[in-house]
């Protein structure tokens, strides 16, 4: 199947609807056919605590009206603005223009009518409020021209569009996960990279072991390894009726009738002593067998029946073990099974001697799943616990263990990346890892011109921490890119749907 084809099969859910109704022009003037004029437009960009404003507004002319479309989108999560009133103000000296919409067009999208005032520098604002959030976004030293021949001089002399862009429209990037953002610029520190072992806490696991010898009985076929249960529940019995040697049931009756003999024998010198029978030494004889009698016959009862030992789970959680079958002959203190609840986790790490001087300043640490997840500490409510003093005998590597909470993204057992961050460094440029598309062995980052076009530019890249990656040299700190949908871009520029000086309509 031809690639290009199946990207775009892909995609066709995202690019459906996704057309303006304006030309996408770049400050600049594009001819639409058979209007026999030239249609002005201009592109805005601005953001403020809570939203990013993009708008596509027709050139501002003294004594004429503009039509401004204006998409709205809220920076925490980059999704649009689906209800709420906005107020679009154009001002110039003393004078203004306004329009109030109670409800978008479309999700994100509101548009707007303003009269030009007097020619010169104006202000656009917009006054939004949404719910219990208010904001305002400000555009300034806009230019109202006296005549559209002055707005076509003025809009022809504007900054050329690098050549290697893509459009993504804010319809296409409201339909997946995506975000902007600048580049980090702090110190970065050294990272060392190991890898680690994931064990159940030892507070979180229980092994239930046999307290008698016997045969097993398990409580249903259900009982396997993954099942979830209850704290109580029975899960097991272990029986030796029948059995010649160490047979529970027989122990059971035998403890049973000593209990009712030295009861009775308890009872009858207590009356007796009443009456000076029986010495105070004498009671206190048939006390003590009494005491010992009882504790026996309440340990069997306990933990045995009749029938025999009842096995049931002192946690809830999950089986995550066993260790016998059923039918199976168990000797006392032999394990059973194991039962885990994974709340907490411990990763097990080794690192070589020459970090022996580096843990100390071990100042967080970042995890990767196998799926390719990455977390930090703080995420996991993490924390190191202990660094190996010295090396082990055998590998002569350094142990290191660290806890963390289960988010269900770890399994007992499996095996995850370990970046450990050092304390220092110099400042340094550095994008998350999302924000980085690799091409044969060469990165890309998307560098946003305005927020429906973006250059792809290559960059050169330094460590990782797993979460973010150091970056020497291809964008500046001042540069805005694309953190988060990389790859949706780069399926987009593939599959070749727009280009970036085409109309389109929503």
């Amino acid at each position: 199947m031809n690639y290009k084809i199946l990207i775009a099969a892909m995609l066709l859910f995202t690019f459906a609807g996704c057309r303006h109704d304006h030309a996408d022009v770049e400050q600049n003037g594009h001819e639409h056919e058979g209007n026999g004029h030239e249609e002005l437009k201009s592109k805005y960009t601005a953001y403020s605590q809570h939203f990013e404003l993009f708008a596509e507004a027709d050139a501002f002319i003294a004594g004429d009206t503009s039509g401004i479309l204006a998409h709205f989108s809220w920076l925490k999560d980059f999704r649009p603005l689906t209800r709420g009133s906005v107020t679009a103000i154009l001002t110039t000296g003393s004078a203004s223009s306004r329009q109030k919409l109670d409800i978008p067009l479309r999700d994100g999208i509101y548009r707007f009518e303003l009269k030009s005032p007097a020619a010169g520098k104006a202000t656009l604002s917009f006054e939004l409020l949404s719910g219990n959030t208010s904001d305002v976004i400000e555009i300034k030293d806009i230019t109202i021209y006296a005549n559209e021949e002055e707005a076509q001089k003025g809009l022809a002399n504007t900054e050329v569009v690098p050549v290697n862009t893509t459009v993504f429209t804010k319809e296409q990037s409201w339909k997946t996960t995506f975000s902007t953002g600048y580049p980090a610029f702090a110190p970065f520190g050294r990272v060392i990279k190991t890898t680690a072992v994931v064990k159940p806490s030892q507070g979180d696991e229980s092994v239930l072991t046999a307290r008698g010898g016997g045969v097993v009985n398990l409580s249903s076929r259900e009982i396997l390894p993954g099942k979830d249960i209850r704290a109580g529940e029975r899960l097991m019995a272990i029986t030796s009726s029948g059995m010649a040697d160490n047979n529970m049931a027989v122990k059971y009756a035998e403890a049973e009738s000593n209990l009712a003999k030295a009861k009775a024998e308890y009872d009858r010198a207590t009356d007796l002593a009443k009456d000076k029978i029986v010495s105070e030494r004498e009671l206190a004889i048939y006390r003590n067998d009494y005491n010992n009698a009882k504790t026996l016959f309440e340990t069997l009862k306990k933990n045995f029946s009749p029938e025999g030992q009842t096995v049931t789970s002192p946690i809830s959680g999950f089986i995550r073990e066993i260790f016998v079958k059923n039918g199976s002959f168990v000797e006392a203190g032999q394990p059973l099974m194991t039962v885990s609840q994974d709340k907490s986790l411990l990763l097990q790490a080794e690192l070589p001697l020459k970090e022996a001087g580096s843990l100390q300043g071990i100042s967080d640490a970042h995890i990767r799943t196998m799926n390719g997840n990455a977390y930090t500490l703080d995420q996991l409510n993490g924390k190191i616990l202990s660094a190996g003093k010295a090396a082990g005998a055998e590998n002569y590597l350094i142990p290191l263990n660290l806890s963390i909470e289960n988010n269900g993204s770890f399994v007992p057992g499996s095996f995850v990346e370990l970046y450990l961050k050092v304390k220092g460094g110099v400042p340094v440029i550095s994008v998350p890892n999302t924000a980085l598309i690799e091409e044969q062995g060469n990165y890309f980052v998307w560098v946003q011109v305005n927020p429906e076009l973006f250059e792809k530019r290559q960059v050169k890249t330094g460590i990782t921490d797993g979460l973010s990656t150091e970056i020497v040299s291809g964008i500046t700190p001042a540069e805005r890119i694309v953190t988060d949908g990389a790859v949706t871009v780069k399926l987009a520029q593939s599959s070749g749907a727009l280009d970036a000086h085409s109309g389109h309509v929503h």
